[in-house]
């Protein structure tokens, strides 16, 4: 056998390729997934870092200090798995938690001037956190007056434009947004954007003092600032005078003006600058995955290992498989040169155990098949062998003189001629059934005329045999069958009955219904067959007259042909008997093929 050809060696082969894929795939995946895992890490540390600086940024805007920020910053450790800790300026501990001595903060916290990196806040604005209100903030009385004047005047907006929507300032104030401007002022829109008191004096405070420091900068400007902290310059000394556009260097410096005299005015109304720092929990022991020398030896070393794993599994599963494989050849080679007896030993319950199994069946099949063939070569020649010695034994009569062909010596050896021709015709329609080339031509059978005919046929027979031969039906039957094919199935089995049934007995048929199949049963009251022939009539050449006369014991032919004929139909014979009482074979067909 030829090595590239072994089931071992391609056992091997596809062993080794199947590890080696599944190393190259298992390396891919975990460098991928390790790359996928470390961005994911990324993005949630820096999601992490925006809420822990959002959190803290929001405590200092709105309380004056950080007394009580150690729950908070409990909670914040617990929900993002990092170390939060806060300090002044000289890394005086806030909240209990203790803070490095050399390293650099991760941030500052100081809601004045926040970092426009964490918060996503676009460059060029006063970098204030808009949570910081302090005294611009209304009264709860305030609030729920100007939120009752707001649903008025949205209602109204909405009833004449069908827009707007209400919008509340982190001060506490609502806004009409969305809507046209002359439709909120015909609303009476302009009320909610009235400043007083408390906060009046609040906003002429800072009105001043922007005004001041526009004086000190050499700019001769005068803004009004609304409720919401926008300022305008007005065209004349009126405070109803339109507002001008302002130079590009007049905007700039009330700009820096308004955002420095803010940062002075809210500065009691913010909790101190702080300094916070964000590190992981044990970090300093995730050095993280690299591909380093001594990281590539190892992954070698694994993937050497489970190389050396699989082809060892592959080799002993591929011995334990071509084994019993070899004996299975082996025992085929044997079988064809004539060794009957030969056998192999079934190993487990697996496939190879299920196939030696299949193999053992076959050979018991092979020779009882053989056996039966020799068998039947030799009824064959039996059967044949009487009516030719028959044949010749009178031909040579007449041939020596001793006998003379008469009528009665003519008639006789038509007889024996007819017998021979009858054996032919069996084996021929049993040749035919076992090629699988038996056609049946069905179509729709009355069953009780069929049955009539087959009586009518063999009456004269059983009238000649002192026989009683009748038929019965119950009811009109009708089947999908071949009547001729069915006929010489129900006149075998009759034959048969008549053979061996004495002088005075009685042979009947019946035919019903039993669920969609059609039953017909022919009955005698014969001799009757031993129970331990009985699994044996429908066998080739077997006759319960074993002495082979032809009168009584037939060609052993006709019940092996009825059960041909019936299985062509789809159906089955089974047989029942008692000695001395006789015996009744059934025929089962479906009553539509």
């Amino acid at each position: 056998m030829a090595v590239r050809r072994s089931i071992l060696v391609r056992l091997l082969a596809g062993a080794v390729l199947i590890a080696l894929c599944s190393i190259a795939a298992t390396a891919w995946l975990a460098a991928r997934s390790t790359t996928v895992a470390i961005q994911e890490q990324q993005g949630q540390a820096l999601a992490d870092d925006a809420k822990i600086y959002n959190t803290l940024l929001e405590y200092a805007a709105t309380h004056r200090s950080w007394q009580g920020v150690d729950r908070l910053l409990t909670k914040l450790s617990q929900d993002t798995g990092r170390q939060i800790s806060l300090s002044l300026r000289d890394r005086t501990p806030i909240g209990g938690k203790p803070v490095p001595e050399t390293r650099k903060p991760s941030a500052f916290i100081d809601p004045l001037r926040i970092d426009p990196n964490l918060v996503g806040a676009e460059g060029g604005g006063d970098l204030i956190d808009p949570r910081v209100v302090g005294p611009f903030a209304l009264t709860p009385a305030q609030r729920t007056a100007y939120n009752e004047l707001a649903q008025r005047v949205l209602k109204c907006v909405q009833g004449r434009s069908g827009q707007g929507r209400i919008e509340v300032a982190p001060t506490g104030r609502p806004q009409i947004l969305d809507a046209p401007e002359a439709t909120v002022a015909g609303c009476q829109g302009d009320r909610l954007a009235l400043i007083e008191p408390p906060q009046l004096k609040a906003y002429e405070e800072l009105q001043k003092d922007v005004n001041s420091c526009l004086n000190t900068r050499g700019r001769k400007a005068t803004i009004k600032l609304d409720a919401n902290l926008n300022w305008s310059i007005p065209s004349g000394p009126a405070q109803a005078a339109p507002a001008v556009a302002p130079p590009a260097a007049t905007a700039e410096a009330v700009e820096t003006c308004l955002t420095n005299v803010r940062r002075d005015i809210l500065k009691p109304y913010v909790a101190p600058f702080a300094l916070l720092f964000v590190s992981a929990p044990g970090s300093s022991a995730s050095a993280g995955f690299d591909l380093s020398a001594a990281n590539q030896k190892r992954i070698a070393g694994v993937a050497a290992a489970i190389l050396g794993i699989t082809v060892l599994i592959a080799v002993l599963g591929g011995i334990r498989l071509v084994q019993p494989l070899r004996a299975l050849t082996k025992a085929s080679r044997q079988m064809t040169s004539g060794d009957e007896e030969i056998r192999v030993r079934v190993r487990g319950q697996d496939e190879i155990g299920q196939l030696s199994l299949a193999f053992n069946e076959l050979a018991d099949s092979r020779a009882k098949t053989e056996s039966l063939r020799r068998a039947m070569v030799s009824d064959i020649a039996h059967e044949l062998r009487t009516p030719l010695s028959n044949i010749r034994g009178w031909l040579e009569a007449v041939e020596d003189g001793v006998a003379h062909p008469d009528q009665a010596f003519i008639a006789s050896l038509s007889e024996e001629a007819a017998l021979l021709q009858h054996i032919i015709d069996d084996l021929r329609d049993l040749a035919t059934a076992d090629a699988g080339n038996l056609r049946i031509h069905p179509e729709r059978v009355y069953l009780g005329l069929l049955l009539d005919q087959v009586v009518a046929t063999y009456l004269s027979q059983a009238e000649h045999a002192g026989i009683t031969l009748s038929s019965a039906t119950d009811g009109d039957i009708e089947l999908d069958a071949d009547p001729v094919r069915l006929r010489q199935a129900v006149g075998n089995l009759v034959a048969n009955a008549l053979r061996f049934t004495p002088a005075g007995g009685t042979v009947r048929i019946n035919a019903h219904r039993e669920g969609t199949d059609v039953l017909i049963d022919v009955t005698d009251t014969g001799a009757g067959i031993a129970p331990e022939d009985l699994p044996k009539v429908f066998d080739r050449f077997w006759r319960a007259e074993q002495s082979r006369n032809r009168h009584t014991g037939g060609s052993g032919l006709g019940l092996p042909i009825v059960r041909s004929l019936i299985e062509a139909h789809h159906g089955t014979t089974t047989a029942t008997s008692h000695l001395d009482q006789g015996s009744t074979f059934t025929l089962r067909l479906p009553q539509t093929n």
